[in-house]
């Protein structure tokens, strides 16, 4: 039998190989207030954002982050961390970044979003290859057309449509971890002012998390597609 750490390290390499992905998939561990800490992953010397650590993860880093390690309360409360701070709450402390026209719409905006249900005290968050432990949620942060591909992935036995929910703020924390660590079902953003404000999220980058039970199922499928569909597909770019 197979270790969850060579399971990872396989999905990482299959995924890199077959999409072409531009970056690491990262994997995402939320730690419940009854597990331990996991050993073995570097603290950051300092305090940083939910969605610094997953752009920098993409790039080969790794970072446990107990709450005290947080920068950022409107992360860390819809992760199940801390409260939600009452200017947060209210809607007063992203009404004050400029893009609504009122107190009202942004409430509206943050009572919406999803939140964690649990307590936790931290997250691991690290390159899915490096990873020895199951994802709560991996993350993907590339081009529309390689996120493309986890549309037909995810919807190959069950069909239907997939529908998706973002806001202008909270991509990583609520969009692509939160929302699909809650649903069960993989969810898309196109960018928030604080990862676009935080880290080098490019351009024409999009973000999708992918509950971590799904991974194996997807990693199957995807071989198949490998000589089947994707040769017939323009994947220029």
């Amino acid at each position: 039998m197979t270790s969850v750490s060579e399971n990872n390290r396989d999905a990482s390499a299959k995924f890199k190989e077959i999409l072409g992905l531009r970056h690491e998939p990262v994997a995402v561990k939320l730690i419940r207030e009854n597990e331990e800490i996991l050993k073995g992953y570097p603290i950051p010397e300092k305090q940083m954002s939910y969605c610094q650590s997953v752009m920098q993860a993409r790039h080969g880093k790794s970072f446990l982050m107990p709450a005290d390690m947080h920068s950022c309360n409107v992360g860390a409360s819809s992760l199940g961390m801390t409260e939600r701070p009452e200017k947060v709450a209210s809607g007063e402390f992203h009404f004050a970044q400029g893009l609504h026209e009122n107190i009202s719409a942004v409430k509206k905006m943050i009572d919406d979003g999803a939140a964690i249900p649990f307590r936790t005290k931290g997250t691991v968050v690290c390159p899915l290859k490096d990873a020895d432990f199951v994802p709560d949620v991996v993350i993907f942060v590339d081009i529309p057309e390689r996120i493309y591909w986890f549309e037909p992935l995810h919807t190959t036995e069950k069909g239907g449509r997939v529908k998706y929910t973002t806001a202008p703020f909270q991509a990583a924390c609520v969009d692509v971890t939160a929302t699909p660590v809650i649903s069960g079902e993989p969810n898309i953003s196109i960018g928030c002012m604080g990862c676009r404000k935080r880290t080098d999220l490019k351009p024409d980058e999009l973000v999708i998390g992918v509950p971590g039970s799904s991974i194996p199922n997807m990693v199957r499928t995807l071989e198949r597609y490998k000589d089947d569909v994707m040769p017939k597909a323009n994947r220029s770019g």
